[in-house]
């Protein structure tokens, strides 16, 4: 089984994509002739040409309307935004647009379109350059955001996700594009709406997406070196959320932490929690104990930055501190 890069996985998808189906195109900004700011699109230009590999100017409200308008008429555009920061300037395209055209025309078109899109910090780019601010649109019907941890979920959720009839927002994490992975060559499209238990466990529940869920493995490994027995699980889809999986855990283990890069304050795992206090409270041994990045704007400065993200030793003291409290430790 082929070991790859998370980069890796995203591009050979690509090409494999725009080789079979004449109507998957490439817009944004630098993605041709520059072969995109982090290399995913590197060579796709001399392949398929500029018709299918389209560059555009530094106006994402422009081209992701563009791209909506294309999705409409029939192709299937992957949009390319440099940062999901910069989604903020096409926010009417995507929320008030893409998202619900479907169901404001009564199904008589559909928006095949995808948007990739990296986010995260730790690189020191700054406040404005670093966020993860996909509740935002997790937040909004009519939209499909998933967020893969690995090279094979790279892989498996691309392909789902252009061959989806619905606008997906496909997010990527900066810290993850050099991580690798066994990749299947013949690995199916993933299930969007479909969490996996990436390590089974008795003790308590780990979740975690994105780099998170990377993260949470690696504190699963390290408790396991001290007699814990912890269940992993990414969520992989912020919308559809896996529910069921979330709860079917909890249930068996009794207490969770969740684990997440953006802010706790109505975040990502706020959901999860309240997911899983309709779903097993009576299970409950504990209070759903949260792991998220400090509200702030993160610095620049590298001490600051990593100070106010989450990390494997925060998530580690959380889930010790919750396993006492119930008695586990």
């Amino acid at each position: 089984m082929p070991v790859i890069t998370y980069r890796e996985a995203l591009r050979s998808t690509l090409r494999e994509e725009m080789q079979r189906d004449d109507e998957i195109f490439l817009i944004g900004e630098e993605i041709g002739v520059f072969e995109g700011s982090y290399k995913i699109t590197a060579g796709l230009l001399a392949e398929f040409g500029e018709k299918r590999v389209r560059d555009t100017p530094i106006a994402e409200e422009g081209f992701v309307g563009a791209a909506v308008g294309a999705a409409m008429l029939g192709l299937r555009p992957v949009v390319e935004l440099m940062t999901i920061n910069f989604s903020l300037l096409a926010l009417d395209q995507i929320v008030n647009h893409a998202a619900k055209i479907y169901g404001m025309f009564g199904g008589q078109t559909s928006v095949p379109m995808v948007i990739r899109t990296p986010g995260g910090g730790g690189q020191q780019l700054g406040a404005t350059h670093s966020q993860n601010i996909e509740l935002y649109y997790a937040f909004v019907p009519g939209l499909k955001v998933v967020a893969p941890s690995t090279p094979a979920d790279a892989r498996a959720l691309l392909l789902a996700a252009i061959r989806d009839d619905d606008p997906v927002l496909f997010l990527e994490n900066l810290a993850l594009y050099n991580t690798k992975g066994e990749v299947p060559e013949d690995l199916a499209p993933a299930e969007i709406g479909k969490a996996a238990v990436t390590r089974e466990g008795s003790d308590i529940t780990i979740i975690g997406y994105s780099r998170m869920a990377a993260v949470a493995t690696q504190v699963a490994e390290r408790l396991a070196g001290e007699g814990v027995s912890a269940e992993v699980i990414d969520l992989r889809s912020l919308r559809p959320l896996d529910r069921e999986t979330l709860i079917t855990s909890v249930r068996k283990t009794g207490c969770a932490v969740v684990a997440e890069d953006d802010w706790l304050t109505y975040g990502i795992g706020a959901e999860i929690a309240a997911s899983i206090s309709d779903g097993a409270f009576d299970h409950l041994d504990a209070p759903v104990r949260r792991v998220a990045a400090a509200e702030v704007p993160l610095p620049y400065a590298k001490p600051l930055e990593q100070a106010a993200l989450p990390s494997a030793d925060s998530l580690h003291a959380a889930v010790a501190e919750t396993l006492a409290a119930v008695g586990k430790r």
